[in-house]
């Protein structure tokens, strides 16, 4: 197995984990606590699904962590084939983590207030129902901020994968359609909620799965297509570029 295969298969487990404990974060425990428009009901599960909500706040900052040595593998990765390109795939992985630990104040933040009485005595039961509706409606929105970020780094990955002989250019393609996916999906939840709800479910969520599904299984299970073309002239090999 080649250095370039494992690098790349590191990058696939460390991708695969940040998939698992996100999905574990956003799909399953906030699906099953937040509830839009309904503060009572949003409180009430966060106050009995406490230590659930706990877990569910590692989870989140474990696949933030994670999310740094996916793209700091694939820059080591890619770096070869633009320096530029790849600087800006990890700023934008940069910001974007740090976005999402910043915003997961505001889920701490609901968690307080629905498990500590001191907060309904000073607000009353609705207001701290409603100061918990509050913090977790503007976690939700603060995760659409990091996903502007999240969007963008996709492209110069797909670019980077595109130009190298490491991956299909297929893939290439996709991630980088997936990048403006991301991006549309943001502006519509913006500036057209109600467009944004007909649109993002059958249309943008669907590309941006296959992209990224698509790099993640080629990552775990080819790694790479062809040697780095670093390691191939390290052995005499002809270096192989794609134009």
């Amino acid at each position: 197995m080649t250095s370039q295969v494992r690098l790349a298969r590191g990058a696939g487990l460390y991708y695969l984990a940040v998939a698992i404990l996100g999905g574990f974060a956003h799909g399953y425990v906030r699906a099953r606590v937040y509830v839009a428009d309904d503060a009572a009901t949003t409180a009430d599960n966060l106050a009995a699904n406490t230590q659930l909500v706990r877990i569910g706040f590692a989870a989140d900052l474990a696949q933030a962590t994670l999310m740094l040595f996916v793209v700091l593998a694939l820059y080591r990765l890619l770096g070869h084939v633009s320096k530029p390109l790849a600087r800006a795939m990890v700023a934008f992985v940069v910001v974007s983590v740090a976005i999402t630990c910043l915003n997961m104040l505001n889920q701490l933040g609901a968690l307080l207030v629905a498990t500590d009485a001191s907060y309904a005595s000073a607000f009353g039961e609705e207001g701290s129902d409603t100061l918990v509706l509050l913090l977790l409606d503007l976690q939700h929105n603060g995760y659409l901020i990091a996903q502007i970020f999240f969007g963008l780094w996709l492209f110069p990955l797909g670019l980077l994968a595109y130009r190298s002989v490491l991956f299909p250019r297929l893939i290439g393609a996709l991630l980088m359609l997936g990048s403006v996916s991301y991006l549309i999906d943001v502006v519509l939840h913006f500036l057209v909620p109600d467009l944004a709800d007909a649109v993002s479910a059958p249309i943008l969520i669907p590309v941006v799965i296959l992209a990224e599904v698509s790099m993640l299984g080629y990552l775990l299970i080819k790694g790479v297509s062809a040697p780095c073309p670093d390691d191939a002239a390290a052995h005499g090999e002809p270096t192989l570029v794609a134009t």
